[in-house]
């Protein structure tokens, strides 16, 4: 471990192996950061939910599409563990890292108050990334999220289009207002959505859109509500499509120490927050 200031670096090196599934799989061996970021913007996008923006002096590390960071609530009485935020989006150009924070507890409403300046201290990148494909060209992936699962799909849809595939969206909601960053989803491929209400989209759940029966799909990518996605997985296993889904299991430690966050797979119980996020559904012991 070597300490550089406020950054201190946890030495791992990023391994890539492609296996015969002609996939590139991004194994979880890479470098970690301490870093203090300096928040550049937050934007509140709805009632519940705030777009954070943060920059460092220097550049930002390498993270993978399906990572998060764990995060420092700073300030507040209640709050002693970090918060494991996923990673909406890194700005190569303007060097800031985007953090769509859901407000749901004492945490997360403390840090939804950070202002242009305020410092932020981050744990990142932590566990596994989504599975890039070899030839993008020939790749028709969908990318589903639902509520807040929504936020690591911009970052993989931005990386897939730049490896050469355009990827289409299903994002659900409960309504409309409750659809966030469409304007950043739409440069980056075709979208469709639904919302419990009818107010966008086609009225009802992700897995009742009509587009998964008029489309051909060679991959699909999940993250949200685990009943979404078992009902994703369900629509996967049964017409033959491979699938990875990020899982959302309440985590502390981020590093796989406490134990808090496992999911019963075909290894065992497995930590999601070090084995995971991503999984491909067919490791995942659901009913399906």
């Amino acid at each position: 471990m070597t300490a550089k200031s406020s950054t201190i670096s946890i030495n791992f090196s990023i391994i890539r192996v492609s296996l015969p599934d002609k996939r590139i799989y991004p194994l979880k061996f890479m470098k970690k950061f301490i870093l203090d970021l300096v928040v550049t913007q937050n934007e509140q996008l709805h009632s519940n939910y705030v777009l954070i923006k943060l920059t460092h002096a220097n550049p930002l590390p390498e993270m993978l599409p399906g990572q998060f960071a764990e995060i420092r609530i700073d300030g507040s009485n209640t709050t002693f563990l970090r918060r494991p935020i996923s990673i909406n989006y890194v700005d190569r150009a303007k060097n800031e890292l985007w953090l769509l924070v859901q407000l749901v507890g004492d945490g997360t409403r403390k840090l939804a108050t950070v202002k242009p300046g305020d410092t932020v201290n981050a744990v990142l990148p932590l566990g596994n990334g989504f599975t890039m494909p070899v030839a993008p060209e020939n790749t028709h992936p969908l990318l589903i999220g639902g509520g807040v699962g929504t936020a690591p799909m911009l970052m993989l849809g931005a990386a897939l289009k730049a490896a050469g595939c355009t990827p289409t969206f299903l994002l659900g909601a409960r309504s409309s207002k409750d659809l966030l960053q469409l304007d950043e989803f739409v440069k980056l491929g075709e979208v469709f959505t639904t919302t419990e209400d009818g107010t966008a989209g086609e009225k009802g759940y992700v897995t009742q859109h009509s587009i998964l029966n008029t489309r051909k799909f060679d991959f699909i990518y999940t993250c949200g509500p685990k009943p979404m996605m078992v009902s994703v997985a369900r629509h996967a296993k049964a017409n033959h499509i491979e699938c990875e889904a990020s899982l959302e299991n309440m985590m502390a430690c981020g590093v796989g120490a406490c134990l808090c966050c496992v999911e019963n797979t075909d290894e065992g119980h497995l930590c999601v927050c070090k084995d995971g996020p991503v999984f491909n559904i067919k490791k995942l012991l659901w009913q399906i």
